[in-house]
């Protein structure tokens, strides 16, 4: 398959729908075809249920040691369903000096840039390895980097340094929340509604914890936990009661209600801490009444000390001397649990992100793929 450029490869990644509720493994075929060449050690790694995969790419020495670098982001996007697209999401428009699709920022951008810089740079041979990691379903949970982190252990074989391509209008970002998600569904008796005695309602005590948690939300407000400093804007953590499903028609009693919550956990936290704060303020407020609590998913925080080589090194070639934080969680909190060293660093703005008519600046996709360059021949050289 012939080079594309980098506008033209973007093209080719955002016309695969690769909505989490789909499997990415047409455009993680695609990708391993399109780096199928000399040099290039190309490994599918399938979710459990083999509907999806992570694709994992290495050029260079076989053993890290350490060095090198790892590019990784995630082939998944959110839904394009919102009416007011003014285009095919699917389908790259240039418009204005932007390149707009659903992904183009979040984050196919950078996916273009990372698997055209190893294409281009295995065939001059490295020093060092220069490895990509694409992963699946990040926008609901991280479960691929998960995935990866508790199954993938040759460490030797990765680099300790990584770069995850979200869209961070070119910042260099060390530290983001984690998410947190959880269920609890209630159980009731479903009834005639002209003869409560004979049911028992599932929504009321359902009711009674949404307002606990209104409560614990207010509390953890006021609250100043370590690290919240470098999220000025919301220090503390925060809760979100974000979906409420329960009951099927006026005239019945409801015999279930499910509550979903969404909890941005500072780097620090515990999410068995808030776990079990969250039992208790539930707990006080619904008493005897029957109820679950289901643990859904996690999406670590991340943090990296700011004198961190990668770090260092991306900030003073991009010229930023601040630390710079992002209040959304990333796959890079399960990476760093394997003991890699990671920042956030792509084109394009998370504000554009997940809304319709997503869009990604022609000249960030540029000067992103100048700086990739500038890593690469730093950290993995031309033989």
């Amino acid at each position: 398959m012939p080079l594309l450029t980098d506008r033209d490869l973007l093209a080719r990644l955002v016309a695969f729908d690769t909505t989490s509720s789909l499997s990415n493994l047409p455009m993680a075929d695609f990708l391993a075809d399109y780096l199928d060449r000399p040099g290039a050690r190309i490994t599918r790694l399938p979710s459990e249920n083999g509907e999806k995969a992570n694709l994992l790419v290495a050029a260079g020495p076989e053993r890290a040691g350490g060095d090198g670098i790892i590019l990784s982001g995630h082939m998944d996007v959110v839904p394009a369903r919102e009416t007011e697209w003014r285009s095919d999401p699917f389908s790259l428009l240039e418009a204005g000096g932007t390149l707009v699709a659903r992904g183009a920022a979040d984050m196919k951008g950078f996916l273009a840039l990372a698997t055209n810089r190893l294409a281009v740079a295995r065939a001059h041979g490295l020093t060092h390895p220069l490895v990509l990691l694409f992963t699946y379903d990040e926008e609901i949970g991280t479960l691929g980097a998960r995935r990866f982190s508790e199954t993938w252990h040759d460490t030797d074989a990765l680099p300790r340094s990584v770069i995850i391509g979200e869209p961070t209008s070119l910042q260099v970002v060390r530290l983001h929340k984690g998410m947190l998600r959880l269920r609890l569904t209630f159980q009731g008796k479903a009834a005639h509604s002209g003869y409560p005695h004979l049911g028992q309602s599932a929504i009321e005590p359902a009711g009674r914890a949404i307002v606990a948690l209104g409560e614990l939300r207010r509390e953890m407000e006021r609250e100043r936990p370590a690290n919240g400093e470098f999220f000025p804007e919301v220090p503390f953590a925060a809760i979100n009661v974000g979906t409420v499903v329960g009951g099927s028609a006026a005239n019945v009693i409801p015999d279930g209600c499910e509550l979903q919550l969404g909890i941005r956990l500072l780097p620090g936290m515990a999410a068995d801490d808030m776990i079990a704060r969250v039992r208790h303020a539930v707990g006080r407020a619904v008493g005897t009444a029957p109820h679950s609590f289901e643990y859904l998913s996690e999406s670590p925080a991340m943090m990296l000390p700011e004198d961190a080589e990668i770090h260092r090194e991306l900030s003073a070639d991009m010229r930023q001397t601040r630390t710079q934080s992002v209040m959304f969680a990333s796959d890079a909190g399960w990476l760093q649990r394997m003991g890699l060293e990671c920042v956030l660093f792509g084109p394009g703005s998370i504000e554009v992100a997940h809304k319709p008519n997503e869009f990604l600046p022609t000249e960030e996709l540029r000067l992103a793929g100048d700086a990739l360059d500038r890593v690469i021949a730093r950290r993995c050289g031309p033989a």
